[in-house]
């Protein structure tokens, strides 16, 4: 059996499990793929929000399964709710062993700060006055990923690349899509500066991205996670350094198979 990888510390988000979009075959394949002596799941683990539309498969409960099978490795487990499962929070600072619920986390790695929450309290979408409007976004969204994933099973059949018409919508509306990142991004920024951490970890935007920032008050270094519905991507730390993984270059590129 081929050796795992080893991983200091793995963060994962915006998983959404329980609809149409998560890909939680691919990202099963990743985790089985690691040995980490950290995982942090930073928000958007389940997606309470779309579990009226009773989808849910065995690849959905196989990584709840893989989660439990690292805390019965001794792996610690970090999770942070995000919006979609926000129902998780009031149940906050729960500690079972090496498992916590936690709403934020502040991690010292090799003398640097870390602070690591999913972001949703940046984003006004998500607010109470427009949680309606965010919740409605969220099932027109998965409904759109299962209309893509029939477009696409066509398209294979006829000899055409595969299209993803979410990225294609978000293009149509790119000023509002690139306004949006940018003020959760300047928020998150500026109070990770204003505290004096060296690194700030968000998910939630679904836009993975690791970038140095520096501005008159000071610096900090910016991360985000990505997602498991488009991007197929995870933050590894290792000796000191914060890399980005991406499933389809790392991993399903490389004909590693571990089911």
């Amino acid at each position: 059996m081929e050796s795992k990888r080893h991983v200091e510390v793995c963060i994962i988000s915006d998983i959404h499990l329980g609809t149409y979009g998560s890909c939680a075959t691919e990202l099963n394949r990743y985790l089985r793929s690691i040995d980490p002596g950290m995982l942090i799941i930073n928000g958007d683990w389940l997606d309470i929000w779309n579990f009226g539309s009773n989808y849910w498969k065995s690849e959905h409960t196989e990584n709840l399964s893989i989660i439990f099978d690292f805390l019965k490795n001794g792996i610690p487990v970090y999770y942070i709710p995000g919006n979609h499962d926000d129902i998780a929070r009031r149940f906050l600072d729960i500690k079972l062993d090496i498992f916590e619920l936690r709403n934020e986390l502040f991690l010292e790695l090799d003398g640097k700060t870390h602070w690591i929450f999913h972001g949703d309290i940046f984003d006004l979408s998500v607010s109470n006055n427009a949680r309606w409007l965010a919740k409605l976004g969220g099932k027109s969204y998965d409904y759109l990923i299962r209309l893509n994933r029939w477009i696409n099973f066509i398209r294979f059949k006829l000899g055409y690349d595969r299209i993803m018409l979410s990225k294609s919508i978000k293009d149509s509306i790119k000023s509002f899509v690139k306004k949006k990142v940018a003020d959760f991004e300047e928020l998150a920024i500026e109070h990770a500066i204003e505290h004096g951490y060296d690194y700030v970890i968000c998910g939630h935007i679904h836009k993975p991205q690791i970038r140095h920032i520096e501005t008159e008050k000071g610096s900090v270094t910016y991360l985000n996670s990505g997602d498991w519905i488009e991007n197929l991507t995870a933050l590894e730390y290792n000796k000191g350094e914060w890399t980005l993984f991406n499933y389809y270059n790392d991993l399903a590129y490389q004909g590693i198979d571990r089911e």
